[in-house]
């Protein structure tokens, strides 16, 4: 799925939304493309021409790239001199030469930065906007919290340095229009942390950033690996300017610990850790800014059950308040990662060849939130609700003539209303949604004041759709192997750690995109 860039830019902010130059809301769907290892050079190059990567970004449905850059990629006079060539020849990669030499002939023997410039337009060839994140000053794998990487003051942190970097970088890109925004600093962390030194250096280096390029995006993180910007409560940002600025933050499935989603109960780690990111970063859309997602994601093998379960926790997350986000990350492998040359990326949406989507049903899966649910500019069609399903990316519809509601794709989505009885109407009718025995397909009727009738969020994740039968017996909405809706006994409500209540779970997601009729 292809959704080109149309808007006229520049990008701008209204409450929190970002919005094109016409004041229509634009997602960012972005996936990150890192250019800040040693070698300083966007990965993949020795394995496909940019070009073909960038056409790939497109036809996975993305919009934008997060593009990494180490700040001594434009302050070290004796790094940012070297040539690609040279770069690779000082860590003897004469393979990675070959490749580049192979795939990218044009960039081999120009300096680094020409190389990431050329990078920069050749997406924006293939309409794709790009945000400049600055990843790191050191080039090298981040992070740790003793990395002397991490916040202002460290080894290889100066703030002066820092700011000379975001200027130079801003004022190197004016003009180039795909360029939408800038991070100015990726993962702040280590025993510095401080709130007084945050407001003075970020808001420094965002006066910086839009004194030498007014029209980017100016995107500030937070503390703790970018997952707490809950100080933003009590004492908001000084800038002198309006209508750039914007918050990001991450979340992974190890960021709530190692294996908590494995040791505990699915609706009760969701609940809790879908709550700490509402106060720690989530809150930020209610007070009026928009919030980006910058980094997320999963091992694109399923492997990993810990990162499985928070998946849909996070998407649900994502749909109901409609974030711009970036996945973790494009990388199929790297050059060389923590020391080990040529790493298999298991994050990475593309295979260790950078030729095809390591994980096609993963993509499938995020397309439903490549596009914008609401926002200024997007009144297709009067406000409603969606029932979007984590797990699959899938919304609830129906085939025309068909008699069962099953799910499809989002931009299909029956339009729905959720009354203060806890009905769900199919709006524009008078069919109300209605559970059957357990076991037995969901449907449409029209007696709607019965307890199978009335829908509730139930369960610590508020994820289970839940109604009643007349015996007072409680089912939940869930999803059938040929993705039929259907009913059947709810899981997971206990404390069971075991059990996977995925296909049960389901958000009602505001929307104003057009939807199908019944």
């Amino acid at each position: 799925m292809f959704f080109p860039i149309v808007m006229p830019l520049p990008l701008s902010t209204n409450s929190r939304w970002i919005v094109d130059d016409g004041g229509r809301r634009v997602k960012l769907a972005c996936v990150n493309w890192s250019a800040h290892s040693e070698l300083m050079v966007a990965e993949g190059l020795s394995k496909q021409p940019m070009d073909t990567i960038a056409k790939r970004i497109a036809s996975m449905g993305f919009n934008c790239v997060r593009y990494t850059w180490p700040v001594y990629l434009i302050t070290n006079d004796s790094l940012a001199s070297l040539t690609v060539r040279q770069s690779f020849q000082r860590l003897g990669f004469v393979e990675s030469i070959a490749g580049i030499q192979a795939n990218n002939p044009s960039i081999i023997d120009v300096p680094l930065i020409k190389a990431y410039q050329a990078v920069v337009s050749s997406l924006g060839e293939n309409n794709l906007m790009v945000i400049l994140d600055n990843h790191i000053s050191k080039p090298g794998w981040c992070c740790n919290n003793l990395d002397d990487n991490g916040f202002f003051g460290d080894k290889y942190f100066n703030p002066d340095q820092w700011v000379t970097g975001l200027t130079r970088m801003a004022t190197l890109f004016n003009g180039v229009t795909n360029v939408v925004g800038m991070s100015l600093r990726n993962e702040l962390r280590g025993p510095k942390q401080n709130v007084n030194d945050w407001y003075k250096y970020m808001q420094k280096g965002a006066e910086a950033v839009h004194s030498a390029n007014p029209d980017v995006l100016v995107i500030l993180s937070g503390f703790d690996f970018d997952r707490d910007l809950s100080f933003i409560k009590t004492q908001s940002v000084k800038l002198t300017f309006s209508g750039k600025l914007v918050f990001e933050a991450h979340w992974y499935g190890f960021s709530d610990g190692p294996r908590t989603w494995v040791a505990g109960n699915p609706n009760e780690v969701c609940g809790r850790v879908a709550t700490y990111m509402l106060k720690t970063s989530g809150y930020l859309v209610d007070q009026g800014y928009p919030l980006f997602i910058s980094e997320f994601g999963i091992d694109q093998t399923g492997a990993n059950v810990n990162g499985n379960r928070y998946l849909n926790c996070f998407l649900g997350v994502a749909a109901e308040l409609d974030l711009d986000w970036a996945l973790w990350t494009l990388t199929g492998s790297y050059y060389v990662r923590a020391g080990v040359v040529g790493l298999n990326e298991y994050y990475g949406v593309l295979d260790y060849n950078w030729c095809a989507p390591r994980n096609s049903s993963f993509i499938q899966r995020i397309s439903g939130l490549q596009a914008p649910f609401r926002g200024p500019g997007l009144s297709e069609a009067k406000p409603h609700k969606v029932i979007f399903h984590p797990l699959t990316g899938l919304c609830i519809t129906r085939k025309p003539f068909a008699h069962r509601l099953r799910l499809g794709p989002c931009s299909e989505s029956y339009a729905w209303s959720y009354s203060p009885q806890k009905t769900l109407l199919a709006t524009r009718t008078h069919l109300c949604l209605q559970a059957g025995e357990s076991g037995t397909s969901a449907k449409l009727g029209i007696l709607c004041t019965g307890s199978n009738s009335k829908w509730e969020m139930i369960s610590d994740s508020k994820m289970h759709l839940s109604a009643k039968h007349r015996d007072g017996k409680s089912v939940c909405l869930d999803v059938a192997s040929d993705n039929t809706i259907i009913t059947s006994s709810c899981k997971c409500i206990n404390k069971d750690n075991t059990c996977d209540p995925s296909s049960q779970w389901f958000k009602l997601v505001d929307s104003t995109r057009s939807s199908a009729s019944v």
